[in-house]
């Protein structure tokens, strides 16, 4: 795999993904090595020139009035820095502090954060030889940046802090040190170009927007399966009807039904069974569809922001000016997340709206009570629905929007922000719970496929039930499904059984 070239401009979702996940190597573009060096002699002279910039020769925040000294402008860093590691909770997961390194490291190849070459260079060695800094997850108001998560990535280049190695716990000094890497001393300006910035929000975001949009592909053909098993009726995906309301999404979706249901002995039309099918089989385009505009609207803002100068100052070479400015507020963020967890939420509500049509015996056309072999002696399926249900009240909580929150701070200096590290924290919860409501669906529909025949699956639809009978056994006998559900969801957020449908579906929207 070729590695990532890092330039500041041209970063995506799919390549932040294939670093954090897939450990693909990053290098950073000769042309932005040379902006960010020549970025770096313009800062030396704002600071040997004695002129007055935030952050260089003054404190921070409310402190921002209060001037340092030329000979304490390292040691502001270096404070900065060991103050602002205050983060508590549980560490991130090491692909999403990948994803944090990755794009505060993109930031900085734009070259308007006046930091020096070899403190970028060691930030894109940790990331290329695994060192990864120990950011507790909670702490950040989105505005001034993602600044206690940040500062603990800062700690671990200064030697402090902690990391993981080879997957070890270790002191960061130690890290760096079996990594065969240096500690630096930061200087002027370096420590607050490190800690500036919604790096920790959007690599947070982004890990979860890929997992989402994932989920939203295979979700489709979650339904198709289940649509075939309640002899749903396809024809209201039918090209005609959607046409009529051109959302580019709708359409879309109801393209992939159409494709996934080809070929299939289940499906029934209209007036053979039933006239029309309930709202979770007949509106799947216009909701699944919805839920891929939020995406869509997801996926531009992130796209932006990994891309973008967020810190403060900004440096301008060819204009000669320092700006202070707010280019760290995370409320596109903010807002994009929340979007994303309602996004989720509704494919998660819909999809546990078709489990109960699977066995609830009052809706399910004839399937037994509860998809149980023995009715009776046997719940079979019966708790599955409640858990779904249980997962789909909670993230009706976890989708209250973030965003319209705010807390001031620094003696009110930061009267507003955006708290969009805490929308993005909770995106993760929402999108992992969605991947169990489906996860539940599938193993609900593939056991009704027992009772109407397996072998009248379309193609696409029966690809998907093979792939889950391979870990997931027929529910003959009552039995504990814990372990299954999370299996099928961790399989349906990494993407793989998605291969299989698209092999005999043909490629998905």
């Amino acid at each position: 795999m070729t590695p990532v070239i890092l330039d500041g401009r041209n970063l995506t979702p799919e390549a932040v993904m294939e670093v954090a996940v897939e450990l693909r190597e990053v290098v950073l573009s000769g042309e932005a090595g040379e902006r960010v060096g020549r970025c770096r002699e313009m800062a030396e002279e704002l600071a040997s020139a004695g002129k007055v910039v935030y952050g260089v020769n003054t404190g921070f925040g409310k402190f921002s009035d209060v001037l340092i000294s030329p000979q304490d402008t390292a040691r502001l860093q270096i404070n900065l820095i060991r103050s602002h590691a205050c983060a508590v909770g549980r560490p991130l997961p090491e692909e999403t502090v990948r994803a944090l390194m990755l794009l505060r490291a993109n930031a900085l190849a734009k070259g308007y954060s006046g930091i020096r070459l070899a403190v970028l260079q060691l930030l894109i060695d940790c990331v290329n030889r695994g060192v990864h800094p120990v950011v507790p997850e909670q702490g950040s108001l989105g505005a001034s940046g993602d600044l206690a998560p940040l500062s603990h990535l800062a700690l671990v280049l200064m030697g402090e802090g902690e990391a993981y190695y080879l997957g070890e716990r270790l002191p960061g000094g130690e890290a760096l040190v079996r990594a065969g890497l240096r500690p630096i001393a930061l200087q002027a300006k370096e420590g607050l170009a490190l800690i500036n910035g919604t790096q920790a929000m959007t690599a947070i975001g982004t890990l979860t927007f890929m997992r989402s949009r994932r989920l939203a592909r295979i979700a489709d053909a979650i339904a198709a399966l289940t649509l075939e098993c309640l002899r749903g009726i396809p024809e209201a995906f039918a090209e005609e009807v959607h046409r009529a309301r051109p959302y580019p999404e709708q359409i879309g979706v109801a393209k992939n039904l159409r494709a996934l249901l080809k070929g299939s002995r289940l499906t029934t039309r209209q007036g053979e069974i039933r006239v029309q099918d309930a709202y979770s089989l007949r509106c799947l385009p216009q909701v699944h569809g919805a839920t891929r505009q939020t995406l869509e609207y997801v996926r531009d803002k992130l796209t932006i922001e990994i891309n973008s100068a967020t810190d403060n100052p900004l440096l301008f070479l060819e204009e000669g000016m320092v700006v202070s400015s707010g280019n760290f507020h995370g409320q596109p963020i903010a807002f994009a997340m929340d979007f994303l967890k309602i996004g989720m939420s509704e494919l998660a509500n819909i999809s546990e709206r078709r489990t109960e049509r699977l066995v609830n015996p009052a809706l399910s056309g004839g399937l037994p009570s509860f998809l149980s072999h023995a009715p009776g002696i046997a719940s079979g399926l019966m708790i599955t629905q409640y858990v779904s249900a249980s997962l789909v009240s909670e993230n009706k909580v976890l989708a209250h929007p973030s965003s319209v929150d705010s807390i001031p701070s620094s003696a009110n200096q930061e009267d507003h922000v955006s708290m969009g590290t805490t929308a993005a924290r909770h995106a993760v919860q929402v999108v992992d719970n969605a991947a169990k409501v489906l996860a539940i669906e599938l193993i609900c529909a593939a056991e009704a496929s027992e009772f109407v025949g397996a072998d009248g699956l379309a193609p696409a639809t029966r690809a998907l039930y093979d792939q889950l009978r391979a870990r997931v056994r027929p529910v003959v006998d009552d039995r504990s499904l814990s372990q299954d559900i999370e299996r099928t969801a961790a399989a349906l957020l990494s993407g793989e059984w998605l291969v299989a449908v698209e092999a005999a579906a043909g490629p998905l929207y």
